[in-house]
């Protein structure tokens, strides 16, 4: 296939739209991207002009990214580049949106905590209690609160409340 495949780099411009459809999860949101360069002149780092993307994405990664993705959070996106044209008001208008592969926060400039998402196929048979990789353990189905670093540089191990930090090195 011909396709054009892009990696983009930026924030999330609005909230994460997500609709069921009959062949499951759809969610869309605007993504915006702005270049920065070296001003040799000013001796600063400057802004470029903003671009903006529709960054659509479906089934399993569409529900995932309604519930990890909010406003102004830093972004890599990759996925196939669409161009579109449409008709509006009497004006004919291009699209630029992106159906997105995979997306993730971007690491350089924050921190995140993965949490494996637990398939239909990995409950019991009773379809009730999820199973962990060891078979016990924590409740995978729980989404703990986001963790940030703070000032002290140090990350809290038990996120559940026990209160006990460890050092990041």
């Amino acid at each position: 296939m011909n396709e054009t495949l892009v990696t983009l780099v930026g924030n999330a411009a609005t909230a994460v739209e997500f609709r069921e459809t009959a062949t499951g999860g759809m969610a869309r949101f605007r993504f915006a991207v702005t270049p920065r360069r070296w001003d040799r002149e000013k001796q600063l780092w400057a802004d470029g002009r903003t671009s903006f993307y529709t960054v659509w994405a479906w089934r399993t990664l569409a529900a995932h990214l309604a519930g990890s993705v909010s406003v102004g959070e830093p972004l890599v996106v990759h996925g196939r580049l669409k161009v579109r044209e449409e008709e509006q008001d009497g004006q004919r208008r291009s699209f630029v949106d992106v159906e997105a592969v995979a997306i993730g926060h971007d690491l350089s400039r924050g921190t995140a905590a993965f949490r494996r998402a637990v398939r239909a196929e990995s409950l019991t048979p009773a379809g009730t209690e999820p199973r962990t990789a060891a078979g016990d353990g924590p409740d995978l189905t729980e989404r703990p609160e986001r963790v940030t670093v703070g000032d002290t540089g140090r990350l809290p191990v038990d996120r559940k409340g026990a209160g006990e930090m460890a050092a990041v090195s």
